[in-house]
């Protein structure tokens, strides 16, 4: 958060300004444990104050010797619910601004390439991970869309998808959000132009697995899509919009179709969720949820009214409650939904005491939480299952 306030200074743009368009690092906040995002240089001379006669109001601090007070200042006027104070020591670590975790090896035999898509809408890198177990079958094809701040590697290494993919089987591409797109690396689940079909970012992360498709032999019937808070809204988005390509999707601390169309509304969904959620998905398409019931930067509400949505085409569907607890770690509730022949239709799993964080992944990523159930083994699962 300091150097949200830092960048505002630097960048000239004024209180008022900066209290009626927050940025999606301010209100989409990393966990405690999550490794912020490397800061851009700051100019080598700050500039000139513009003269003034009126004294500073009192009430606000001075950004330029106290820049942690100053953000403090804007979060409170943006109604944002964070002691700045209490969590900055943990929030920031240094050493990891300096010194980014390097990527994660990779098994023996396999891959780990990067490429890039172009369309209409714009330029993505990706990184695809190719098993060592592949040598010119038919896979299926995972999308994993990371959450704000992170990138390919570090969503790769706090997941451990790519360990899970040697084991099951299949390819996992990750498409990177650029900081030209948004300066905190969020997928811009909140705007209006993309949240349709042919158009902006979900048209590129199509286009991105349909890339994937046309050079390595997948099978076209297990081809599904998956993210993280801003990636998991996104993999609604995506799998919404594109239903004859993903044929399923896996949520993780996301929010349900179409629930912002600006700034502004993305922070009122994400801290109470959406107050008519709209009525959206395919009713083909199998969706698995995962959601911290002490969830404070995404309110929980939003897991659950992403499974409303899908289920507003399987109003017959009958709910399978079982509970469980991880060894050392937190209980939690897994709901399965299924049709009249069994077939599940969704799962909602709800970790309980669990934050916003990938359930079950591991420390050497941002996001995570290992005393959760594993949120990556259960989506695969549940994909094979559907599929």
């Amino acid at each position: 958060m300091r150097e949200a306030a830092q960048q505002l200074i630097n960048k000239g743009i004024p209180l008022q300004r900066a209290f009626e368009r927050p940025s999606m690092r301010d209100i989409n906040p990393p966990p405690p444990n999550a490794a912020p995002r490397t800061p851009e240089p700051a100019p080598s001379t700050a500039p000139e104050p513009a003269p003034s006669t009126a004294p500073e109001p009192a009430h606000t601090p001075n950004p330029a010797t106290h820049p942690a007070e100053y953000a403090q200042d804007i979060l409170n006027r943006m109604g944002i619910n964070i002691d700045l104070q209490a969590n900055l020591g943990h929030a920031i670590d240094l050493g990891s601004l300096l010194h980014p975790s390097p990527a994660q090896p990779v098994t023996e035999g396999a891959q780990f390439i990067s490429g890039s898509y172009t369309n209409h809408a714009g330029t993505r890198n990706y990184k695809l991970y190719i098993p060592a177990s592949y040598h010119g079958q038919a896979m299926p094809l995972l999308v994993m869309l990371h959450g704000c701040t992170q990138n390919p590697d570090d969503f790769a290494a706090g997941t451990q998808m790519n360990q899970l993919a040697e084991e099951m089987g299949c390819l996992v591409v990750y498409p990177e959000q650029n900081a030209q797109a948004n300066h905190s690396k969020c997928w811009n689940w909140f705007n209006a132009i993309d949240q349709q079909r042919g158009q902006g970012e979900p048209s590129i992360i199509a286009g991105i697995a349909q890339q994937i498709i046309e050079e390595y032999p997948v099978n076209e019937r297990q081809v599904y899509v998956a993210g993280l808070s801003a990636g998991g809204a996104m993999a609604v988005i995506a799998g919404t919009l594109y239903p004859e390509l993903f044929a399923a999707v896996g949520v993780h601390s996301g929010l349900p179709f179409a629930s912002a169309q600006d700034l502004p509304s993305a922070l009122t969904a994400m801290k109470r969720g959406v107050h008519r959620a709209a009525k959206a998905g395919n009713p083909a398409q199998p969706i698995i949820v995962f959601h911290g019931d002490n969830d404070t930067t995404v309110n929980p509400v939003n897991g659950e009214q992403v499974m409303a949505q899908r289920l507003h085409h399987h109003r017959g569907a009958r709910p399978s409650v079982q509970s469980g607890t991880v060894p050392d770690g937190y209980s939690y509730t897994q709901t399965t939904h299924l049709k009249a022949d069994g077939t599940p239709v969704g799962e909602h799993w709800v970790v309980h005491g669990a934050g916003h964080a990938w359930s079950g992944g591991s420390a050497s990523g941002s996001y995570t939480d290992a005393k959760g159930p594993n949120a990556s083994r259960e989506m695969l699962r549940f994909f094979r299952t559907v599929s």
